[in-house]
């Protein structure tokens, strides 16, 4: 009976060791999150998909890639960020500020790259963008809100008012309003809020500022782009030029924009993801920042619209991408 009780003993003892040891991997596990489905986060996506491929990734042959999309709900991100953990992945990617946010909470055991994240040093994710330090990195589409405003004055001369749309719950947004203020004290011009947390709240601040402003202005918010098609119709249908962010927001009817190609930001967290799965600590890699080289893009559809002829200047642009 003792010896029967000694080998129970030593059957349940290998057990509870063997419950207790990590999940090892015949390849290494690659899960990527995203707040909400829009285009310029999708591009991010899908450009990152096909640099992995391009680097001789191959899902399920000699890694595994995981995706998950938030629908739009912060409160969602806990969970999608759970259960990369529970894979034991060996990088997450986190698109868009929010994202990366809920995903830094396990940076210290999993390796972090973020992608489109306006200010990573105001949301608290880097505190050098050169050295980021800890285990996190990732690329940065930072908006040239100064170059957005130049851009506007030159096709909207006569503007003197703008409305800042936006949700004020996210933190790349509060970030870019900080600029638009500066700038408009130093040129002159006065500066309105617009926000809400969701598409029929934005609808009706829209509605307002278009009453007040001579043009609006959102940056590259999750929750504004999400609903450009119905927002620019609104400010188009007003006659009020509508600024944006990003590249898709002008093909969503925005009429322009100075800001990345999206698909560059795809890329670029590919490679970082690449040298982090070949054993270069992620922070000990920079933040990417784009600031030069720009592209100007206009929404031909929108131009007509409002019966805005493009001056020379930007006409003759080499860097100008006219869409719609």
């Amino acid at each position: 009976m003792k010896k029967l009780l000694a080998i129970l003993l030593a059957m349940s003892l290998s057990l509870s060791l063997s419950g207790c040891q990590s999940v090892t991997h015949d390849k290494p596990v690659v899960s990527v999150a995203q707040l909400v489905s829009h285009p310029s986060l999708n591009l991010i996506r899908d450009n990152f998909k096909k640099e992995m491929k391009r680097l001789g990734y191959v899902d399920g042959k000699n890694i595994e890639l995981n995706y998950a999309d938030a629908s739009g709900q912060v409160a969602n991100l806990n969970s999608i960020v759970n259960q990369f953990e529970d894979k034991q992945s060996d990088v997450i990617v986190a698109i868009a500020t929010p994202t990366a946010q809920m995903a830094a909470r396990v940076s210290k055991d999993i390796p972090v790259v973020f992608s489109a994240v306006s200010d990573p040093i105001g949301a608290q994710l880097v505190s050098n963008l050169k050295h980021p330090g800890g285990n996190i990195t990732g690329t940065s589409d930072e908006v040239q809100i100064d170059q957005i405003l130049e851009l506007a004055k030159t096709l909207t001369p006569n503007m003197k008012t703008v409305g800042f749309l936006y949700n004020a719950s996210e933190t790349n947004s509060v970030a870019n309003l900080k600029k638009a203020k500066t700038y408009c004290a130093n040129h002159g011009l006065t500066l309105i809020e617009g926000t809400g947390k969701d598409i029929t709240e934005l609808e009706t601040s829209a509605s307002v500022l278009c009453q007040k402003v001579d043009v609006l202005l959102s940056p590259n918010d999750n929750t504004v782009a999400s609903a450009m098609p119905s927002l620019s119709k609104t400010a188009t249908d007003a006659g009020i030029p509508y600024y944006v962010g990003a590249d898709s927001m002008v093909k969503d009817g925005g009429l322009a924009t100075v800001g990345i190609d999206y698909a560059q930001l795809g890329k670029e967290t590919a490679d970082m993801v690449d040298q982090i799965l070949k054993g270069k600590k992620a922070g000990d890699i920079p933040v990417k920042v784009y600031k030069k080289n720009l592209f100007i893009y206009v929404n031909k559809k929108t131009l007509k619209a409002l019966n805005i002829t493009l001056p020379d200047s930007v006409a003759q642009n080499k860097k100008l991408q006219i869409v719609g």
